[in-house]
């Protein structure tokens, strides 16, 4: 963890802030460390968790997507991957595991979603967020075609790229700052839980 922007305390944060956090922990028995990273800049946290939260969550602003969690988090960590952000890749692919019920499948979409076993719509998406992610200017009506090819509409097109482009800045932020994923992300979603 890189000393250059020391996460804040707790106790030292805005009470919605605060709130939140502990949520988060109460819920995952940890605090992800984007959470306090961010945190020492609370409008931008702020803002980020919105913009967060009405991608990744639309009900919560009251809105419905074609998008499954595990195809946001499958464009996350696949795009992550690109972008070389350890911190999203390893954090967004242990929500992917869940979420999928694959063990194997963060591995494999972010090292080639191209051999990942997901189906061919699941392909199809990550097709368009990779080029969204590494070649947004080359973006054209075939790209669309093929994603309507495999059902996705517009709006579900206005997610991918809003997820894209999202976590491109949250990776740019992650590395700079030299954020390291919790050690509880790497094996969560690995190992099935075993009955009591």
């Amino acid at each position: 963890m890189s000393n250059r922007y020391p996460h804040p305390e707790i106790n030292d944060l805005p009470e919605d802030l605060r709130a939140k956090i502990l949520e988060v922990q109460d819920k995952a028995g940890f605090v992800p460390h984007v959470f306090l990273a961010l945190a020492r800049r609370p409008a931008e946290w702020r803002a980020f968790f919105a913009y967060h939260d009405a991608l990744m969550v639309p009900e919560s602003v009251g809105r419905t997507s074609n998008l499954t969690k595990g195809d946001r988090e499958m464009i996350v960590t696949t795009t992550s991957a690109a972008n070389k952000c350890l911190y999203c890749v390893v954090a967004h692919g242990a929500i992917l595991r869940i979420y999928e019920k694959k063990p194997l499948v963060a591995d494999q979409v972010a090292v080639n979603y191209r051999k990942a076993d997901i189906s061919a719509r699941q392909r199809a998406m990550l097709d368009f967020a990779m080029k969204v992610c590494t070649a947004s200017d080359q973006v054209d009506e075939a790209d669309f075609q093929a994603l309507h090819a495999q059902g996705f509409d517009d709006e579900d097109i206005w997610d991918i790229t809003a997820i894209t482009a999202f976590f491109g800045l949250s990776n740019r932020m992650a590395s700079v700052t030299g954020m390291m994923p919790n050690p509880e992300f790497y094996l969560m979603g690995r190992v099935p839980k075993s009955p009591r």
